[in-house]
């Protein structure tokens, strides 16, 4: 993870035809006002969220096996639930009774969560075996309390992104990185975002990470929307430190093109058996999945250069038998 980023100049867009639909159309305007960006590292958060099923070695396991896998960060989820919830959302049974830990909808939310002394815990197993900690936060005082652990990076999901007694805790009291997704959110509401960490003492330039996502469980392809990435770095990338990509779709292809067209930071859902009760298991990566991922984003890493000569090394020998006017050049120049 330590080679030097690649300085990528986007090529001039080529004219589509008026036929095409315009969601599939590679907007000239779009293109034309990114950025130069390097390439850097891809960044892998394995999001466990609530995947751990209530309970801590479980957790410390999926942190484990995560990292085998290859990933940068594992990440969890805190709730304060009685402040997160009305008391009708509280009390209401869990629309899902086969994934349900709880009688209600609040029971079952109290059952999964872990206490400020278990992400401590948590925390410290990432230290031991080299991975980043990290946690989305949902309410002010599941903020405070992550924000007492110091992680390196703190994450905003998309239900949250307009909580702002939320983010004003990570603002203003908390130095680390903020990692913003944009699921369900207008455009409108994205710029809204960006504004408040720009004021005060945000400085979004150098702390904000602002992800693509479409909030589904799991997202049909036609859904991802991964053009979205491109409209984020024209309007964000002078902006923010960097443009992510969150992903609840199933396979890995699509990481890799969120990879390619820009998105430092790829987060998926992640867990050790797709078939755990649970509603967030049937579209996360178990750790062949991501181990594959992984294997696939460094690939492409590697891949995105250009030619730093016409003809490389490795084709002068093919050049030499295969290319018509260079094997029988001695033929060709007596006729």
């Amino acid at each position: 993870l330590k080679r030097p980023s690649r300085l990528h100049t986007p090529p001039p867009d080529e004219p589509t035809a008026m036929s095409e639909q315009a969601s599939k159309k590679a907007r000239t305007s779009d293109i034309a006002a990114l950025h130069s960006f390097s390439y850097s590292p891809p960044q892998f958060i394995a999001e466990i969220g609530c995947n751990h099923k209530g309970e801590l070695e479980i957790a410390k396991e999926l942190l484990t096996l995560a990292k085998k896998s290859g990933a940068s960060c594992g990440k969890f989820q805190k709730r304060t639930p009685k402040e997160l919830l009305t008391p009708e959302q509280y009390n209401a049974p869990h629309p899902n009774p086969q994934n349900s830990f709880g009688a209600t909808y609040g029971e079952h939310r109290e059952f999964l969560e872990l206490s400020v002394d278990d992400h401590r815990e948590l925390q410290k197993h990432c230290k031991d075996i080299d991975l980043e900690y990290s946690c989305s936060v949902w309410d002010t005082t599941s903020a405070k309390e992550i924000v007492s652990l110091n992680p390196k990076l703190i994450k905003v999901g998309s239900p949250s992104n307009q909580h702002w007694e939320l983010q004003e805790v990570l603002r203003d009291t908390y130095t680390g990185e903020v990692h913003i997704s944009t699921g369900m959110t207008t455009k409108d509401e994205i710029e809204k975002i960006v504004v408040f960490w720009e004021q005060g003492k945000g400085d979004a330039k150098n702390r904000v990470v602002l992800y693509n996502c479409t909030s589904g469980y799991p997202v049909p392809f036609e859904d991802v929307c991964l053009l979205d990435i491109r409209i984020l770095q024209q309007k964000y990338a002078h902006r923010v430190k960097h443009i992510g990509f969150s992903g609840h779709h199933l396979g890995i292809a699509i990481d890799v093109a969120a990879y390619a067209l820009g998105a430092t930071w790829i987060e998926r859902h992640f867990t050790k058996d797709r078939t755990w009760k649970g509603t967030d298991h049937a579209a996360s990566l178990e750790p062949a999945g991501l181990a594959k991922l992984m294997r696939d984003l460094h690939a492409t890493y590697t891949s995105l250069t250009y030619k730093n000569s016409d003809i490389l090394d490795l084709e002068k020998e093919q050049r030499a038998k295969l290319k018509w006017g260079q094997y029988n050049k001695d033929i060709i120049d007596k006729k």
